[in-house]
């Protein structure tokens, strides 16, 4: 036979004080008084020890536990969700700018085309200035359009900016051959960049450029 305090019985079997009141009052635990202090009577063999119940404290404290692990949870998943926005963000970044370095290439191509362009219109129209100082402009009656030829040095130089009529002329082709040779420039004349075509006649420059494969 074992004897507690109440406050041991109480501790022993995991309830309050209060209840081991309760159950002496009601008989399910015997007590004797030594010297002033009740003594709960406990037989080991025949008590079933109940497991005490958790705190309020124990509870809550396990409760923060879980609150605590499902916000870092969440804070993990809101971290890779942040890591990939800033991946998807350096990567629409990295193609604006190549986007942006491929059209300024284009743009830069497009005006240095245009520019070369007008470096040879603006040679060829200097040219021929020079040469209609040494020949005036054939100028016909008010209604019919006004004809200017350029004047050109021996064929065998190659060395002057002459009209495709007046070069074809020079070197005697025959009528089919000539017809021919032309079909061939006016294929090429927008393509071409050694062939220059200005109100609708074709002019070739020999100082520059050499027309073998197409004559």
């Amino acid at each position: 036979m074992k004897k507690l305090t109440v406050a041991q019985a109480a501790e022993y079997f995991g309830v309050s004080k209060e209840a081991i009141h309760n159950r002496v009052r009601r008989g399910s635990l015997e007590v004797i008084v030594e010297n002033g202090i009740k003594m709960v009577l406990l037989n080991p063999d025949k008590i079933i020890k109940q497991p005490r119940k958790p705190t309020q404290v124990t509870a809550a404290v396990n409760n923060d536990e879980r609150y605590y692990k499902l916000l870092q949870e969440q804070n993990e998943k809101l971290q890779e969700k942040v890591e990939k926005l800033e991946s998807e963000t350096r990567n629409l970044r990295d193609q604006k700018e190549l986007m942006l370095i491929n059209e300024r290439k284009k743009i830069e191509t497009i005006y240095q085309e245009k520019d070369e362009q007008l470096k040879n219109i603006l040679s060829t129209l200097s040219s021929q200035f020079m040469l209609l100082q040494d020949k005036p402009a054939e100028i016909v009656c008010e209604d019919e359009a006004v004809e200017v030829e350029i004047q050109e040095l021996p064929s065998s130089k190659k060395n002057s900016i002459v009209s495709l009529k007046k070069y074809l002329k020079s070197q005697k082709y025959s009528e089919k051959k000539s017809k021919r040779v032309k079909k061939v420039f006016l294929k090429r004349v927008k393509k071409d960049e050694r062939i220059t075509e200005i109100d609708g006649k074709i002019y070739l420059d020999f100082t520059k450029y050499d027309y073998l494969d197409l004559l």
